[in-house]
């Protein structure tokens, strides 16, 4: 949440570096980190890094670990061949914390959301939002109401970026 004076990016990148990670850095003003380390637990990462927030910033939850593997591997498979990210087609991709993610969203009738492939692997939902009649805050509030709040939603544009500058 950006407009949360404790989510700049150099108080969050100081809170990973006090816990010794490498390579700390911030992408965008969305809370988006990326970082080196040799623990490949993704749900104790998650864990270390979410008591630390909180401790020492008081947020309290949000915390969504991705292993580069992981992220290049989405990025490869181009689930949004063809689409360029535009305000009529606006390509996102929602991260789930929970290794369990829903197999199929048949119930998600929605003219202006187009379900483009659920990704178990990435734990993620990729789709395509027509924003150019409003903004992406409903579909991403009715994700939150019917998945609860273990999930963010980021553009495929901060993901491709994401994966650029671990490749740095």
């Amino acid at each position: 949440m950006p407009s949360n004076p404790n989510m700049t990016g150099a108080k969050l990148r100081g809170v990973l570096d006090g816990l010794g990670f490498e390579g700390v850095g911030s992408l965008l003003a969305s809370g988006n980190l990326v970082f080196r380390t040799e623990s490949t637990d993704a749900a104790a990462l998650e864990t270390r890094i979410q008591r630390a927030l909180n401790a020492e910033l008081g947020i309290a939850g949000g915390t969504i670990v991705r292993e580069y593997a992981e992220l290049r591997a989405l990025v490869d498979s181009d689930p949004f061949h063809g689409l360029t990210h535009s305000r009529a087609t606006y390509l996102v991709a929602t991260f789930f914390k929970s290794a369990e993610i829903p197999t199929e969203i048949s119930d998600f009738d929605d003219p202006l959301v187009r379900i483009v492939r659920i990704d178990p692997a990435a734990r993620a939902i990729l789709a395509v939002v027509d924003d150019s009649t409003g903004p992406t805050t409903a579909y991403m509030a009715r994700l939150d109401k019917r998945y609860g709040k273990d999930i963010t939603t980021r553009t495929w544009l901060t993901v491709q970026k994401i994966v650029k500058k671990l490749e740095q």
